[in-house]
């Protein structure tokens, strides 16, 4: 590996911390050095592989030989996978507290150890008119979904620039296709934050109805509002909600979504840097502020409306413990079966992602309809 190469990924490292994530640090770096796009991936690489294999390297050794370590792991473990046993693993790909929140099955820890795949959402019914423009994709299993493979810059294509496309993961197009709203229903993306499921809601609605999108953060709805534009997306409001019982809007609404905030141990595979900054009482914080956010939220919500519930996170507190604990404290509301295959085709009111079933983000969602 080029000596300057280390050395810039070296700082990058030695940058990042909790309050200062490793792909911030990239783009800040990026930003002020404004590298060629060899240089970006080859900087991006290092820094990741080295927080991917964090628990293999040799802590005496000096920074730029920790990266040329975790290199030489990633190639190994790209041509022999299966020779990573979950006695290997278990202990170290992962922090040692999520051994008591969450399952590691052996095929979740190997995905961790793999690199991510890059996931499309075309245009409703433009998926195949997309592929065969930009070249490098495979169809995904969900409507409008494509896996891409090339390495050009995405963001720089005239198919971006003018709205075809959305960069996002599989997982989170699930979100939006299982909430399946109807056209001309009033919907509310509560935790809207960049808007990405707002969009593909917007799509799925044909652009009729309204989407009242709020987040706590002014910066995000700002980006919200430049990505519908590029979009063409115009039935939404946007506002502030710190989360509390002072809701934006008093309209009643046919469907909420609540995207919440949460540990995101869904996206380690993505973001190994979070594996390492990411603390059990993160855990037990985000899963009291995602409760009050379900409680909040559903005081709007119309009698037979649907709540849907999703974090890209895989502890059970955030999960499974939460979806229970929120039925059990709010009779108004009952769960709500869903089946879409590929990834649910007996009705459950609860779905499980996992990173490994498709190469994508893990993520959970739960649903329920309001019958009183």
């Amino acid at each position: 590996m080029n000596r300057t190469i280390l050395l810039t990924a070296a700082t990058i490292i030695a940058d990042s911390s909790a309050e200062n994530p490793a792909d911030l640090a990239l783009r800040k770096k990026f930003a002020a050095d404004n590298p060629s796009p060899q240089g970006r991936r080859a900087v991006t690489e290092c820094v990741f592989a080295f927080f991917r294999w964090h628990g293999w390297l040799t802590r005496t050794s000096t920074i730029t030989r920790q990266i040329e370590q975790a290199l030489e792991l990633d190639a190994e473990f790209r041509d022999k996978p299966e020779k990573f046993t979950v006695a290997e693993l278990a202990p170290r790909a992962v922090p040692g507290w999520a051994r008591g929140h969450m399952d590691r099955p052996i095929e979740w820890l190997r995905e961790l150890q793999s690199h991510p795949k890059l996931w499309l959402r075309a245009r409703p019914g433009k998926g195949a008119e997309l592929a065969a423009a930009l070249g490098d994709c495979v169809a995904g299993p969900l409507p409008d979904s494509l896996q891409y493979t090339g390495q050009q810059d995405l963001f720089q294509t005239p198919q971006f620039k003018e709205g075809q496309f959305e960069i996002q993961d599989l997982s989170s197009q699930a979100v939006s296709l299982l909430c399946a709203p109807g056209e001309k229903e009033t919907w509310w993306d509560a935790c809207a934050g960049e808007g990405g499921k707002l969009l593909h809601l917007s799509d799925l609605m044909r652009n009729t109805g309204l989407i009242w999108a709020s987040d706590r953060a002014e910066w995000r709805l700002e980006q919200l509002k430049k990505r519908t534009k590029r979009a063409g997306v115009f039935n939404y409001r946007a506002k502030l909600w710190d989360g509390s019982e002072h809701l934006p809007t008093k309209t009643l609404f046919d469907g909420i979504l609540i995207d919440a905030p949460c540990s995101g141990i869904g996206t380690w595979g993505r973001n190994p840097h979070a594996r390492w900054t990411t603390t059990v009482d993160d855990v037990n914080e985000l899963a009291q502020i995602q409760l009050q956010l379900l409680i909040n939220a559903t005081a709007v919500l119309k009698v037979g409306g649907k709540l849907f519930y999703s974090v890209c996170t895989l502890s059970r507190r955030e999960t499974t413990e939460l979806a229970e604990k929120f039925t059990n404290i709010f009779p108004q509301v009952r769960p709500l079966p869903f089946a879409m295959a590929p990834l649910q085709t007996k009705p459950s009111p609860t779905l499980t992602i996992w990173p490994q079933q498709f190469h994508s983000n893990g993520m959970f969602i739960a649903a329920w309809k309001r019958i009183a």
